[in-house]
């Protein structure tokens, strides 16, 4: 299924789209919906004007096992230094990434195997990672499996602790370093603990 696609490896549990590497593919079984813990590194502000330079994204299930990492060359020739030094990457670097369209059928092709029939996308700052995945699915792919809505996890936090002053944050096991597998996984680890510590009605 995912032969033919340049720059995967991989290692139990882990897809990763990154330059010259092995390839490898992985097969499991899916609930019928699953939540996506998503995260991303851009060089900029809003995607078209400026690029996505990698995301992450982990299926909310116990023991957090699966996970997607990608990166992208950039498709503007604009970006934000100070953006970009977030991502740990040059722009030199970045400019040796797989080109956005095969990582972005990757990506589907992972959510299809693993996202059961509903992937649902949950961040930390959906207004933001929302917008550069959606666009770039529907910019590269032509649709978007996760369909035309995002969750926030902080305000899913405060709504269960029905207090607008609160944060998830301390909840997270895995440090945020701003690769964004290690930041997705940080907040599905959070996930996991609002729902065992209060109860959280919710399908994972």
């Amino acid at each position: 299924m995912l032969e033919g696609i340049p720059g995967l490896f991989g290692r139990p549990g882990l897809v990763t789209a990154a330059p010259s590497l092995d390839r490898r593919s992985f097969h499991g079984n899916s609930p019928e919906m699953s939540y996506i813990m998503v995260d991303v590194e851009a060089d900029g502000p809003i995607p078209g004007d400026f690029s996505m330079v990698s995301f992450g994204a982990v299926v909310v299930r116990a023991p957090l096992s699966l996970t997607f990492y990608g990166q992208l060359r950039p498709i503007s020739d604009r970006w934000v230094p100070e953006a970009l030094a977030v991502s740990g990457f040059s722009r030199e670097q970045t400019l040796a990434f797989p080109e956005p369209q095969s990582v972005m059928l990757l990506f589907q092709s992972w959510l299809q195997e693993h996202g059961g029939g509903r992937p649902i996308f949950i961040s930390d700052n959906n207004g933001f990672d929302w917008q550069f995945i959606n666009w770039y699915f529907h910019h590269f792919v032509g649709s978007n499996p996760f369909g035309f809505s995002s969750t926030n996890l902080g305000s899913l936090y405060k709504g269960v602790v029905r207090d607008t002053t609160k944060n998830f944050k301390h909840l997270r096991r895995t440090r945020h370093s701003h690769h964004p597998v290690d930041d997705a996984m940080g907040n599905a680890e959070a996930l996991l603990a609002i729902q065992a510590e209060y109860g959280l009605k919710i399908s994972l």
